[in-house]
């Protein structure tokens, strides 16, 4: 008896899920596609949310922004949830292997009081500024509108409350896990006056209703100036200190915030894109929060690193507006 074994091709019958055909035409679609669009419900509701009965569960109108399509805000890193997670767990092997690396040759043994507590005052406290940051993501991931830009605003806000763990573990690292800086830091976040106009604006952002705006006082205003002035100048001025190995412990942080840039100036350009209206009232927006960041963050950076370093930081932000197409 012989043994014959064929091969044989099975063409499917679709390609992909009807929906996505209907947007990109019948052939294969990627992962992000298929996780991506047209995922959120749009009908059948059978209850107003009681806390708001003038809405929508999911509802276009909680913005005065306007899009043909919600789902053009295609997310560049193409991120669903395998590639997210897959992505930021590669990022964190390698933050882990920093903080290891400075546990285990006891660099905080090389830092000088004096830095260990400009380190203290103006750093560990961000810790705070991150969970805030945390919490706007995740309102605009509540109340947005479509999977495409939801979604990345749910992974940012996870990103942020990764970055605020990292910051309370760079106290800790400090200060041998007796968690006395971060004790010290959260009394600077409370009572020191050169917080309280960044405590004060946190706080603001906290009950800002339109999410959009919120969006772009969050990832575009606050979030330019302080990873100028923290991650680039301050970062700068611990190099030329005594603080060089601060970096290790910081390059999670860099690298994150340039991911997220890279996905909001995105957003940012197709928003302003859509119409004129759009644009307006994005550039009226932003020209009142980076009025209000500036005035916020004003004393804490003269504290910081001197009367010059804030203008520098605005002007990587108007260059950050000019290029997202908010401003003429």
């Amino acid at each position: 008896m012989t043994l014959e074994i064929k091969t044989a091709g099975i063409e499917p019958i679709r390609q992909t899920f009807a929906n996505i055909s209907r947007r990109f035409g019948e052939k294969p679609a990627s992962r992000y596609q298929e996780a991506t669009y047209d995922v959120q419900g749009e009908a059948n509701f059978h209850y107003r949310p009681l806390w708001d009965q003038k809405k929508q569960l999911n509802d276009k109108s909680r913005t005065v922004i306007e899009m043909a399509d919600w789902y053009s805000f295609r997310d560049p890193r193409q991120f669903y949830y395998g590639a997210y997670v897959q992505q930021r767990a590669r990022m964190q092997e390698g933050a882990e292997n920093n903080y290891t690396f400075f546990e285990k040759r006891e660099l905080a043994a090389n830092l000088s009081d004096e830095l260990k507590s400009k380190l203290t005052r103006f750093l560990l406290p961000l810790r705070h500024v991150e969970q805030t940051a945390n919490l706007n993501h995740m309102f605009g991931a509540d109340y947005g509108y479509g999977t495409a830009i939801t979604q990345a605003l749910l992974f940012a806000g996870m990103d942020r409350l990764g970055m605020a763990q990292y910051l309370s573990r760079i106290g800790l690292l400090l200060d041998g896990n007796s968690a006395d800086s971060l004790a010290q830091a959260k009394e600077y976040w409370m009572t020191d006056p050169a917080w309280q106009g960044l405590r004060a604006l946190c706080e603001e952002t906290l009950v800002t209703k339109d999410w959009f705006e919120l969006f772009i006082a969050q990832n575009l205003v606050l979030d330019t100036l302080l990873n100028d002035v923290v991650y680039r100048q301050f970062d700068t001025w611990l190099v030329a200190n005594g603080g060089r190995d601060i970096g290790l412990l910081t390059e999670f942080m860099k690298e994150c915030n340039k991911d997220l840039g890279r996905w909001s100036d995105s957003a940012f350009k197709i928003a302003a894109a859509e119409s004129e209206s759009n644009r307006q009232q994005l550039q009226q927006w932003t020209e009142k929060w980076r009025g209000k960041v500036a005035d916020a963050l004003s004393p804490l950076v003269r504290d910081m690193l001197g009367d010059d370093a804030l203008q520098d930081a605005l002007n990587a932000l108007d260059k950050r507006i000019a290029k997202a197409g908010i401003s003429q």
